[in-house]
């Protein structure tokens, strides 16, 4: 099984390193192939994705992906930017599902910004759409407006849209998942004002027939992001809009202690995928050797799980960063009184220990 790895910028090379560790320690025969990504790929060959990158990312089974971004990058023109290298992952290799599990750890209910009762044992699932709605919608630009408030200024412009087929494949994904989960599914749109997204919740709503087993809820974004802080627990599966999704599952990743437990994977039809961790590049901290691995770790063993067809070796993983929790051992950004605060490398190593 082909694997390729994309560390990209700031702190995706050290955490990408840990979890090549860590999937290198389970005795399997991968064969991983690294390439530059992001910044790095502007830096090497004049693009955020490389051809030779985009070369290997279609022939690999899966890739593990770091993080992209740095804001020496900027002021070059957008289509030059790191972050333009995962757009253009999710939509050469068509990567429509995003699957973003928000878990708390018995461990790290102290480390979350709300009080434990709320977040013990939250264990969430959200789905977001990856490759439509405004980031993908054309046309977009910036032009002199020729009506509204204000003719004759400067005036930017995205364009929000959905099809029925792009609808109906993400709803089937979502269903499907809370099939295997509490079997409750709340569609997050904002029906009452966007067009766009009654299309969406007729869609869900028309699906949702197809799955009598599944119970089929409807909420606004602004509602579902005030409930995600008030009662966080009440949700099972969570399928959203590209948008939405982008904002509601980092703030489900605050929930969970830190932005550095959440991993992700993005899907195609066939569930050949991109993994990574749903933080960003941090070039603050980056080679300073304290950002936590976890989240990579995880993503690592989602992987092995959804494109992979190694579940057991994903429950392994799993449950090695569980047995590490509980040692007590923790990265800055979860570090609470009584815990043995370490690096990087140190929390991989403890990992590989755990394995």
């Amino acid at each position: 099984m082909k694997i390729a790895v994309l560390p990209g910028d700031g702190i995706g090379s050290e955490i990408v390193a840990e979890a090549v560790k860590v999937l290198n320690a389970l005795g399997e025969s991968f064969e991983m192939e690294t390439a530059p990504v992001g910044g790095a790929g502007y830096e090497a060959k004049g693009h955020p994705l490389p051809e030779e990158t985009l070369k290997l990312a279609k022939e690999a089974d899966a890739i593990l992906f770091g993080a992209v971004g740095d804001w020496k990058y900027d002021t070059l023109a957008r289509e030059l930017r790191p972050e333009q290298a995962i757009l253009g992952l999710r939509k050469h290799l068509s990567l429509f599902a995003n699957l973003r599990p928000a878990i708390c750890y018995p461990e790290l209910t102290e480390a979350s910004s709300l009080k434990p009762e709320i977040v013990a044992g939250l264990n969430i699932l959200i789905v977001r759409e990856l490759n439509g709605d405004i980031y993908f919608g054309s046309p977009k630009g910036i032009r002199t407006a020729i009506d509204g408030l204000f003719p004759g200024a400067r005036e930017g412009f995205d364009t929000m849209r959905y099809s029925e087929p792009e609808v109906e494949r993400i709803a089937h994904i979502a269903f499907q998942a809370a099939q295997k989960r509490e079997k409750r599914l709340c569609s997050v749109d904002k029906s009452n004002v966007l067009e766009t997204f009654q299309l969406w919740k007729d869609v869900m709503i028309r699906i949702g027939k197809e799955y009598p087993d599944v119970e089929l809820t409807h909420m606004y974004v602004d509602n579902a992001a005030m409930q995600l802080v008030k009662a966080p627990k009440a949700f099972d599966v969570v399928v959203t809009g590209n948008m939405f999704g982008d904002i509601l599952s980092d703030e489900a990743a605050m929930l969970t202690g830190s932005i550095g437990m959440l991993p992700s994977a993005s899907l195609d039809k066939n569930n050949k995928g991109l993994y990574e961790p749903s933080h960003g590049s941090a070039p603050d901290i980056a080679g300073k050797g304290i950002a936590n691995p976890l989240a990579t770790i995880l993503s690592a063993a989602m992987m092995l799980r959804y494109s992979l067809g190694k579940a057991e070796q994903a429950d392994r993983i799993e449950k090695a960063v569980q047995k590490v929790l509980a040692q007590g051992y923790r990265t800055g950004d979860i570090k609470t009184d009584g815990c043995q605060l370490v690096g990087t490398c140190e929390m991989g190593e403890a990992v590989l220990k755990a394995l």
